[in-house]
């Protein structure tokens, strides 16, 4: 499979993210996620979670329902990202997300830089707060000319990082986790080349 949508819950995202998102093989929502799907125009394929928060009523009969308890150890995105690695993709984007409560923004952080989906090749983050992006090898990434970008470790050290494209280029640095050297780059190019040898770093595009 290459490519499945994950909605999570948080604020409805903008209208405008729609066209954003690449087209899907499958379209997964995690609870709440489910009326950000519907909001946006998106058919919904699995929903997944305790379904404590969404609002839909009734869920039609095409969409297949994965319930768990309230009382679990897991978030319901981080289940809706089990069922999506299941799957085999090559791209998992995940929508919305932010603008509820501040703990679940900064455990899912933790979350999508786990080493669960390092399997992925391409592991994203669109919200109408920001573009984020997993990297553990390489990606090559589209922006405009002069926008923020901040290269943030999650979870350890980086190694080997380097950067084209940027206006403070790295040549195979190291960046220990809680560093704040890589906030606040800038692209001076449209397109930035980001590699690392080790670690995951998350590239972040504030909107």
């Amino acid at each position: 499979m290459d490519t499945i949508l994950i909605f999570a819950g948080g604020d409805l995202p903008d209208a405008g993210i729609a066209e954003e998102l690449p087209s899907a093989d499958l379209v997964v929502a995690a609870d709440s996620g489910y009326d950000a799907a519907e909001h946006l125009g998106f058919r919904v394929d699995v929903l997944v979670g305790d379904l404590d928060s969404v609002e839909t009523a009734p869920i039609p009969r095409h969409v297949i329902v994965e319930r768990h308890p309230v009382d679990k150890d897991q978030t319901d995105l981080d289940l809706a990202l089990e069922l999506a690695i299941r799957e085999d993709p090559s791209r998992v984007v995940v929508i919305g997300g932010t603008g509820g409560r501040f703990d679940h923004e900064m455990s899912t952080v933790g979350l999508l830089c786990s080493d669960r989906w390092a399997v992925v090749d391409e592991l994203d983050w669109v919200s109408s707060r920001s573009r984020a992006y997993v990297l553990r090898r390489r990606r090559i990434l589209h922006g405009d000319v002069g926008a923020l970008v901040s290269l943030i470790p999650v979870g350890g050290p980086v190694t080997g990082l380097t950067t084209n494209g940027l206006q403070w280029e790295l040549d195979g640095d190291t960046f220990d986790a809680g560093t704040t050297r890589g906030v606040s780059n800038v692209m001076r190019a449209p397109v930035a080349d980001i590699r690392i040898d080790s670690g995951c770093l998350l590239v972040v595009f504030p909107t």
